[in-house]
């Protein structure tokens, strides 16, 4: 099957290279084309935004305008995107962002050192900032790791990353995934099920990291033998976690006590990761955060490493990043 979508590949485009850095990408099936291209041609918008390109749609091509480098990662991730279609007869947006992610790996991995990137059995994961890098290196050499910064910067995401790859190398024997339930005031009792159920949808994020990176069935089945382990923060007072990788998530949203108690179940061979953004506090009552008073107590110590992100380390959508600068520089004229 996958021979006979190569071959379909090879025999569906052609490309012609001309003077001033253009190339032509020629389609011998308009339904093929029309299909890569998008209604209203927004297939092809967001490729040339992502990559910085200029396209163009002509009678039966693409033609592609940039410097030559980029001309080639635009090739290759049309191909990509033409297999993406002939499988499953539509493009989605993520195909778009993994057709770049596909063929700028190789240019990523030229400025990345070989120990920060994250080796998973379903991708490797290459830090896409200097404070990313930082991070994954604090992830895998301090005890206690703290970092703080708005949406789409890496921080469940890479932890949870790190995490698997320490459980399937046997370096520690649990995950243990935690945040505070502020929208049901840490009171659980009253939702139906067991306590799984009952903070599943608090972790969602957490959830779709894993399955992001190990096949679904096997992350179930680690969470059914306890390899990964749920558990709502109100539930983590009086244990002591030894050979474990805890992360708390949403700790913005976990008071100075909390955070506290987080921090003290650190036990043998254990990791403990506190994430949080500071902008997205819901703590009733106007109680304060305890995050950025656990920053500002433990950066000194050398087994505890603080990260501090902000916009420029967005990795979503580039929208996100302008997004969360826009925010941030009106709080800061309040």
């Amino acid at each position: 099957m996958i021979d006979t979508v190569k071959k379909n590949v090879q025999t569906s485009l052609k490309f012609v290279y001309s003077e001033n850095n253009t190339l032509s990408v020629i389609f011998h099936d308009n339904n093929l084309l029309m299909g890569i291209v998008g209604e209203f041609n927004k297939n092809l918008k967001e490729l040339e935004k992502i990559t910085g390109s200029n396209l163009y749609s002509r009678g039966n091509s693409i033609l592609i305008k940039s410097s030559a480098e980029k001309n080639e990662i635009v090739k290759n991730a049309i191909q990509f995107l033409v297999n993406q279609f002939l499988n499953n007869g539509s493009i989605e947006n993520k195909d778009i962002l993994s057709s770049i992610d596909q063929f700028m790996i190789n240019e990523k991995v030229k400025n990345t050192n070989v120990t920060d990137i994250i080796k998973t059995p379903k991708k490797s994961i290459i830090p896409r900032s200097e404070k990313q890098k930082k991070y994954v290196r604090a992830l895998r050499e301090k005890e206690i790791i703290i970092s703080a910064g708005p949406a789409g910067t890496g921080k469940t995401f890479l932890a949870v990353a790190i995490g698997l790859t320490m459980l399937l190398e046997k370096k520690i024997e649990r995950i243990i995934l935690s945040r505070p339930a502020v929208e049901a005031g840490e009171r659980l009792g009253f939702l139906p099920g067991d306590m799984k159920e009952k903070v599943d949808p608090y972790l969602r994020p957490l959830y779709d990291s894993l399955y992001d990176l190990f096949h679904f069935e096997k992350i179930q089945r680690m969470i059914e033998i306890g390899d990964i382990e749920i558990a709502p923060l109100a539930f983590m007072r009086g244990r002591t976690l030894k050979n474990s990788f805890a992360i708390l998530d949403e700790a913005q949203n976990a008071t100075d006590t909390q955070i506290k108690m987080f921090l003290t179940r650190i036990g043998e061979n254990s990791k403990i990761i506190i994430n949080g953004d500071p902008s997205q506090i819901d703590l009733p009552n106007k109680q304060a955060s305890g995050l950025d008073r656990a920053k500002k107590l433990l950066s000194h110590l050398n087994e505890i490493s603080v990260v501090d992100f902000d916009h420029s380390d967005v990795v979503r959508h580039p929208l996100v990043s302008k997004i969360v600068k826009a925010y941030s520089n009106n709080n800061d004229k309040n």
